[in-house]
């Protein structure tokens, strides 16, 4: 079998990737250095080294300087676009990457890549080899031989796929031989190289013209001897346009001469230099490629788990409390398997516990099996002297809380540390984090991954292969939490965060822990009155839009639902989609002053999601022991670090309309117990006057003045005794909007205005609030300089969309740069009051709890005889939790359920 020589056109593949990776799928790293373009070229190449295991390879790129062609022909290429930002950062990276590789590039100063390729293709062949240029450029099929092949590759989303031209594929597509598709450029031109062609003539007509004159030499000839067959317009412009079509021919024609100083030993495939190709992978994150070719292996190959630890079982527990307890510290991981006891809060139960022994690299473990494992735990979670270092601790505080033992001390979670160190990570797992920090690949070391991989049939061996996967897991994992800690603890000092983690988060972790574990008291009769409710009205509606539409049909079917809107009723058709009309909530807004129906059928979908989603929906999750919702409360989901809460999301309780707010009075505290709410009083407006230093707002605040009032009366010219309901209102929604980055448009649809007017509003806010307007103004070239912006508590939020070329997502950046920090102290400040109130009601030892918070709000379940202490307790740790140029307010309140509390 020949040898193979594979010759790639980089410009025009890493050109192909960059649009095929694009979208909501366009790839950066944290920095916001731009990578799909990189990530794709990476994916044609890899599977052209995959099919066609080649001997040889180049890479050929243009470069800026003008080549022959355009000396020849001003015009020559002149309608390109530059390329953009997001792809011309990614260009030395790819070279890089390739140089790391020890890929021949080839480069030259006068010459285009396509004569580069030309030219090796043609070295190719006097060498005996078999070439393949790799090229999406159809000019390359001129070089196409029984020897060369054109492989034109396709990339969509990742997705690569190529189809192959040599000799006998490009005259099956054009009828004519390779060489004579130079020819056919020459009459037709090329508009994407700007090539001017003979005006008039397209491909039909030029491939049709070579098939029967061969040559442009003889096209001429023949009209010269009056041998053609042309006639009238046609045979004129070909007259006319002889020089054009002589120079067009000159400018198609790839060189196949290029002087190139590299030998056929340069072009041989060899090893990658691993270590710096890793290296550049990681920085780009590219945790596929590093997976794939094994780029780790290296650093850990023949190595095994006793390689870096020894696992020792616990059979007596004595010495190993005696040896925690003198450390005073614990790296562990407890390992579960599920269960269906319907009185836990989560369905798992405690199989075994690994602590790492950082001082004499030995990892002891002690299973389910052991009577004195609770005993064990108890000693250990329990004792406020001991420091806690683990993994998803609110996880483990609750598993222990459901063997009554409750975990003081919590120290360190390597999944918060990891979150603060990147916010906007869709997830953090042990595996990633020990793979980004620690260059480790967990999988490596352990010997089955998965339990299906054992072989079911032989029971005593998959039993045990089940255990020791088990064991190898959670060795490995208690060992990298104690390498994470030191690790992120070092980086978070870096960026200023270590004060954030251990005084603010990872106290954090404790209260929402708490705070799962008291669950929310919920009604199950009044739950089931509210649903009959609800039905009854899904009823009345459903009735009444059958009566406006005159028939009955399925509401809940969008092409029934679309059928009558639009072909029964003749509504104006707004939007359609693949399946028929579109009768989405926006189409249904639009339409509402065409038909009442309309109206009809938004207060009926919002009705059945009242019914699905909460009277339903939230019957599942009722603890049957404790007839509470133990919703589950995250601080490392959202970018800004506020608290999200899911299984149920009780943040999302319907709070805009009567009916949906009322589902609140299901929620209620226990006998003997009252509800006691504390709300924050405009902190996101109050913490926008502390930063932006805005003299009128700051002063508004400190005057006690309704803000939104004070707004209307200057961004309306009235006196604040004269501001109207309505003025009042337009002013709140600037006022928040500013907060949240709204656009003119934004605000236009939510106040119902035009955009000029809502654009007018907000310049004349920005005019009367001018330290707001500076701020908004810094904060952004503050951010697009950094990389990222900050909370007042140094809270980091990167933001790479500040770098896009793309409008849309670099406006996406300025409301983030602009809101984060804002939304993003708020809800610091909202941590710091929490810890504060749970510390005091822990010290007093008071049976009160918080049992929620949302955003700005915070309830606690306070014993009756407790709520006045309780309240004072709320307040002033609530106004006390920083200090600002103006103060913050709480608003407390008491109630007998959630509805009346707020």
């Amino acid at each position: 079998m020949k040898e193979q020589l594979i010759v790639i056109d980089g410009n025009n593949i890493l050109n192909r990737a960059f649009y095929g990776i694009m979208g909501n799928k366009m790839l950066m790293t944290n920095d916001g250095t731009y990578t799909n373009a990189v990530y794709g070229f990476l994916a044609i190449l890899f599977k052209i080294l995959e099919e066609k295991k080649p001997d040889y390879l180049v890479v050929t790129f243009d470069l800026k300087a003008p080549t022959a062609r355009h000396k020849m022909y001003e015009g020559y290429k002149a309608n390109r676009k530059g390329m953009p930002d997001e792809l011309a950062q990614q260009m030395p990276i790819i070279k890089e990457i390739l140089k790391a590789m020890n890929i021949d590039i080839i480069e030259k100063e006068g010459y285009e890549a396509d004569d580069i390729m030309g030219t090796l293709s043609r070295f190719g062949e006097k060498q005996g080899l078999d070439v393949t240029i790799v090229s999406g450029d159809r000019d390359t099929f001129q070089l196409a031989t029984d020897n060369t092949t054109i492989k034109i590759p396709r990339t969509k989303m990742g997705k690569t796929e190529t189809e192959d031209f040599d000799r006998q594929k490009v005259i099956d597509t054009y009828g004519v031989e390779p060489k004579q598709l130079i020819e056919v450029k020459g009459l037709q031109g090329d508009t994407s190289d700007n090539i001017p062609g003979i005006p008039g003539i397209g491909e039909k007509t030029a491939l049709s013209l070579i098939k029967k004159y061969k040559t442009i030499d003889n096209l001429y000839k023949q009209i010269e001897e009056n041998k053609d067959d042309l006639k009238g317009k046609q045979r004129e412009k070909i007259i006319q346009n002889k020089e054009l079509a002589y120079l067009s021919k000159e400018l198609g024609t790839i060189n196949t001469k290029v002087p190139i100083e590299d030998t056929l030993k340069d072009f041989k495939v060899e090893e990658w230099d691993r270590e710096k190709v890793l290296e550049i992978f990681k920085r780009l994150n590219f945790k596929r490629y590093i997976e794939r070719f094994n780029l780790t292996e290296e650093k850990q190959e023949n190595k095994t788990l006793e390689d870096l630890f020894k696992i020792i079982e616990i059979q007596q527990i004595d010495e190993t409390l005696k040896i925690i307890k003198q450390q005073k510290k614990i790296y562990y991981y407890i390992t579960t398997k599920q269960t269906n006891n319907p009185n836990d809060i989560i369905k798992e139960e405690i199989n075994a516990i690994y602590i790492y022994n950082n001082e004499k690299n030995e990892i002891y473990y002690i299973t389910n099996k052991n009577e004195r494992l609770k005993e064990f735990l108890k000693n250990i979670f329990e004792e406020n002297a001991i420091e806690k270092y683990g993994f998803n601790l609110t996880h483990d505080y609750i598993l222990l809380k459901q063997i009554d033992i409750t975990m003081e001390n919590l120290k360190y979670d390597a999944q918060v540390a990891a979150y603060i160190l990147n916010s906007t990570k869709s997830k953090y797992t042990i595996e990633e984090l020990a793979e980004e920090y620690l260059n480790l690949d967990i999988a490596q070391y352990i010997e089955e991954e998965k339990q299906e991989q054992i072989n079911l049939f032989e029971a005593e061996q998959a039993e045990e292969k089940t255990q020791n996967t088990e064991k190898n897991t959670g060795a490995i994992y208690s060992y990298c939490i104690q390498k994470l800690y030191n690790i992120t603890t070092q980086k978070l000092e870096e960026i200023n965060a270590l004060k954030l983690f251990n005084n603010i988060d990872m106290p954090t972790v404790e209260v929402l822990s708490n705070m799962q574990w008291n669950g929310m008291y919920l009604s199950v009769d009044e739950l089931d009155k509210y649903g009959d409710e609800i039905k009854q009205k899904i009823e009345k509606l459903t009735q009444e839009i059958y009566e406006l539409c005159g028939e009955e049909f399925n509401i809940n079917s969008p092409k029934q639902l679309g059928e009558i809107l639009f072909e029964k009723l003749k509504l104006p058709v707004l939007k359609k989609t693949k399946s028929g009309y579109s009768t989405d909530v926006e189409v249904l807004e639009k339409l509402k002053p065409e038909h009442p129906v309309i109206e009809k059928i938004l207060e009926y979908r919002q009705v059945m999601k009242l019914n699905s989603t909460y009277v339903e929906g939230l019957k599942p999750y009722i603890n049957q022991q404790t007839k509470r919702i133990h919703s589950f409360f995250h601080q490392t989901i959202t970018a800004t670090g506020r608290i999200s809460s899911t299984e149920p999301n009780l943040q999302n309780i319907p709070t805009r309309d009567e009916l949906g707010k009322r589902l609140r009075k299901v929620f209620k505290p226990a006998d003997g117990y009252v509800y006691i709410d504390a709300d924050y009083s405009q902190i996101e407006l109050r913490v926008l006057a502390h930063i932006s230093g805005d003299e009128n707002m700051t002063q508004a605040f400190k005057d006690g003045e309704d803000i939104h009032k004070q707004a209307a009366s200057k961004v309306f010219g009235v006196p604040i005794e004269n501001v109207t309901k309505q003025q009042r209102s337009n002013a709140k929604a600037v006022n928040f909007g500013i907060v949240y980055g709204i656009s003119d448009y934004g605000l236009g649809v939510q106040l119902g205005i035009s955009r000029r007017e809502a654009k007018k509003y907000i310049n004349q806010y920005l005019e009367k609030y001018s330290g707001i307007k500076t701020f908004m103004d810094n904060i952004t070239k503050e951010a697009e300089e950094k990389g990222y912006v900050e909370t007042l508590f140094h809270r980091r939020r990167y933001v790479p969309e500040l770098k896009s070329n793309n409008f849309v997502v670099r406006n996406f950046g300025k409301r983030v740069a602009m809101n984060t920090p804002i939304q993003g102290t708020a809800a610091d400040i909202m941590k710091i009051a929490m810890i504060s109130v749970y510390k005091k009601l822990k010290e007093k030892n008071m049976g009160s709890k918080i049992v929620l918070q949302v955003h700005d709000e915070m309830i606690i379940e306070a014993k009756k005889e407790e709520k006045e202490e309780v309240k004072a307790i709320l307040k002033q740790s609530m106004e006390t939790a920083t200090k600002l140029n103006v103060p913050l307010i709480a608003d407390v309140s008491e109630a007998q359920n959630w509805y009346d509390a707020h």
